[in-house]
């Protein structure tokens, strides 16, 4: 085999990486894109959320933002504590299936214990224009993080991730000058969430190679809080206590009795809101174990 015919197979076998990890991408946009819109239909036909989009800027200190992306602009909503100033600031990267219009309650409690917080919508979710993607993900949580930072200044701000939301929030800690990461209902990667929420492994495979945590965690240097439902149906409590052991910062883990994987934002209650999550972005004491709360909620 000469020269030419080495640097031909090179090219070749580039292009079909290339290609491979296009179709994966590609694919991931049409899951989470799918989903997403069956989930959204359906909690309106249960009225989760409303149908309008006036609900989630109702109220004293709410104010909602177009924030420029690259090419994109994402839909923004920021809610601060009425009548006082604010302790601690807080971006909210949500999940596959929610948007701004499910964290209303959740940022009016968060507002209350002094916390003000940004929820935005995904590139292609909500208001938002363009599409999903792995890479727009990111580079949405980080235009929304400065656009917080902006806005809350001269507060640090901190970032919480919730299902999807945490293998995003992982990802860019490192990318930006986060104070503190909350994770909540987590997963350790893309390909071991599709795994354990019943995609079968040979179809898994297709999955990309992304939202690593160990990888994420193992460049994290702020705080941790791990929060995570001890009857969550999609990744067992054995997935948080593998983040956990991740993070070679001071880790803090949470099990919540009794709690599923979207009680936090369906089902908010001030008790994971405020003595947990508020608690550790204001009243931060440095330790590592693992604790228990009374349930949000009888099940």
């Amino acid at each position: 085999m000469g020269v030419g015919d080495v640097s031909i197979f090179r090219f070749l076998y580039s292009w079909r990486v290339e290609m491979s990890a296009g179709l994966r991408q590609f694919l991931l946009t049409i899951a989470v894109t799918g989903s997403s819109r069956v989930i959204l239909w359906r909690d309106r036909l249960l009225r989760r959320i409303p149908w309008d989009g006036r609900t989630e800027t109702a109220g004293p200190g709410v104010s909602r933002h177009a924030i420029h992306s690259g090419n994109q602009v994402i839909d923004g909503v920021l809610v601060r504590p009425h009548g006082q100033t604010p302790q601690a600031s807080l971006l909210i990267c949500h999940g596959i299936g929610d948007t701004v219009k499910h964290w209303h309650v959740v940022q009016q409690m968060l507002a209350g214990c002094g916390v003000a917080s940004l929820v935005f919508d995904y590139s292609g979710y909500g208001r938002s224009t363009g599409w999903f993607s792995a890479r727009q993900a990111e580079l949405d949580a980080v235009s929304a993080f400065h656009c917080l930072e902006r806005l809350t200044a001269p507060l640090p701000v901190s970032v919480l991730g919730l299902s999807l939301g945490t293998g995003i929030a992982a990802a860019i800690v490192a990318k930006v000058p986060a104070h503190r990461l909350v994770l909540c209902a987590g997963f350790t990667s893309l390909r071991e969430a599709a795994v354990s929420v019943g995609v079968p492994q040979f179809i898994a495979i297709a999955t990309p190679e992304i939202w690593n945590a160990e990888e994420s965690l193992r460049a994290c240097s702020v705080p941790l809080l791990i929060v995570h439902g001890e009857k969550d149906p999609l990744f067992s409590v054995q997935m948080a206590a593998e983040l956990q052991s991740f993070s070679p910062s001071p880790a803090r883990l949470v099990i919540v009795p009794g709690a599923s994987h979207n009680d936090p934002f369906y089902y908010p209650q001030l008790s994971y809101w405020g003595e947990i999550i508020a608690r550790f972005l204001v009243q931060y004491e440095e330790e590592s174990s693992v604790t228990s709360i009374p349930p949000a909620r009888d099940l």
